[in-house]
């Protein structure tokens, strides 16, 4: 009997200094600090140390929580840390495409100044909330030295980074057919600026070096455990070539640096996500072109793809292991999951006429994702949230709504009318029905 009291003592004893290790990690990541491997412009290399991301709490209460679990002393509180250091929720925002009218509302009138937090007034909450998120900056912020413009080439105030760091943006795409609208110089303030602004802030998709341009560099995000590869591409750049000193500005779907990162993402991250800018303008359609990179990212083992570009739009789809049905080349790779296009997340087109409806309806993609027993991470849930790009006049009424939030009465105040007389809520959730099914 004196053993078996001992016995019960020492287990108390351990599961007591569980649940306070458990406590003391809770503690340490689940404030508001958010740490990003790599700064502004850069990301893992292959001589990247690998001893200060192996030794983490993290990992070690994985460790804890295992051999704790084989003693069955676990607490529930301890086992709920656990949980969640080994799983990552992750959104994706589709493009923040600054017409003249949206920074025209953002600008004081008075003071000349700009922000444009109101931009996320109805969708900061659900940023904000998951581990991860990611969103496609559709235009350079060059800052006002060069001249605030919108379409046809664009170029932002420094202003619209803070509002899109206030709504919780992690990671930042600038691979779009507008990276280079203003040259050499667009990339580099636009870079400086991140870094020297929001060096925790992840920017991918352009360079000012040939080193962060390097095949061997891909740019890796961390949380609760899980490393995350997140690589942008352009299909082009409004047939701007790059500065002839600076070749490498943006990164372009080449095959060879895509299957060479990709292949790169497989050693160092343990989930891959392409954030590709394709597809056809204002087509709900996945193209020929799509399909193409979609088998070469699935090959080459990319996890999840989130497309932009097309101002509309596109379906999801989820490719399973093996499924020769639609993986045209038999390759037998693994699951994928591709939102061909998330459609515009903020914009104020000057096009009339019919579809025009259709660019103010977008998406942001939603994926849970967590460690499983035998270490793979994979994916768990994901959807998308549709969302209502409203638009009046005047300073400050330019904002985006979630579809389940808006209402009749915001969509006949909409001012795209005036450009689409299709527009309508019902219409909204008609085109989402159409393209996503019933979500």
């Amino acid at each position: 009997m004196g053993q078996g009291i001992k016995k019960k003592t020492f287990l108390l004893l351990i599961s007591f200094f569980i649940l306070c290790v458990g406590c003391t990690v809770k503690e340490t990541y689940t404030g508001d600090t958010k740490e990003i491997s790599g700064n502004a412009g850069s990301g893992t290399t292959d001589e990247t140390p690998a001893a200060d991301k192996t030794e983490t709490p993290e990992e070690s209460l994985v460790d804890d929580s295992s051999t704790a679990a084989a003693e069955n002393s676990v607490t529930d509180e301890t086992a709920a840390v656990a949980e969640k250091t080994q799983s990552v929720n992750l959104v994706m925002a589709g493009d923040i495409l600054l017409h003249s009218p949206v920074e025209e509302a953002a600008r004081d009138d008075e003071t000349g100044k700009y922000d444009f937090d109101f931009i996320f007034d109805h969708s900061r909450e659900y940023i904000s909330a998951a581990d991860i998120a990611v969103v496609n900056q559709e235009v350079m912020i060059g800052g006002e030295e060069l001249g605030v413009s919108g379409y046809p080439a664009f170029n932002a105030p420094y202003e619209i980074s803070d509002a899109l760091v206030k709504a919780g943006f992690d990671v930042v795409c600038h691979a779009t057919n507008h990276a280079l609208d203003k040259g050499k110089k667009g990339i580099i303030n636009c870079l400086d600026h991140w870094r020297e602004t929001y060096p925790d802030i992840l920017v991918t998709g352009i360079y000012d070096n040939e080193e962060d341009a390097s095949f061997d560099v891909i740019p890796v995000i961390e949380r609760n455990g899980i490393k995350i590869a997140i690589l942008s591409y352009t299909y082009g750049t409004n047939g701007i070539s790059p500065p002839s000193d600076m070749k490498y500005a943006v990164s372009m779907l080449e095959k060879d640096r895509v299957i060479s990162q990709l292949d790169l993402a497989e050693e160092k991250a343990d989930l891959t996500v392409v954030c590709p800018h394709w597809g056809t303008e204002y087509s709900h359609n996945i193209s020929g072109e799509q399909k193409k990179w979609m088998e070469i990212f699935r090959e080459h083992g990319a996890d999840v793809v989130i497309g932009t570009h097309p101002h509309v739009t596109e379906p999801y789809v989820f490719y399973e292991d093996e499924d020769t049905e639609n993986n045209t080349n038999n390759h037998g790779s693994g699951d994928m999951l591709v939102f061909y296009s998330l459609g515009n997340f903020v914009n104020w087109t000057s096009g009339s006429g019919p579809g025009v409806a259709d660019r103010m309806v977008g998406a942001m993609a939603d994926i849970t994702v967590s460690r499983k027993e035998d270490g793979e991470v994979s994916i768990d849930s994901y959807g998308v949230r549709n969302l209502v790009c409203h638009v009046r006049s005047g300073e400050r009424n330019v904002t985006v709504y979630p579809l389940e939030e808006y209402t009749d009465d915001l969509a006949a105040e909409n001012e795209i009318i005036k450009q689409d007389s299709s527009f309508s809520k019902e219409y909204c959730e008609d085109l989402c029905e159409r393209v996503f099914g019933d979500t």
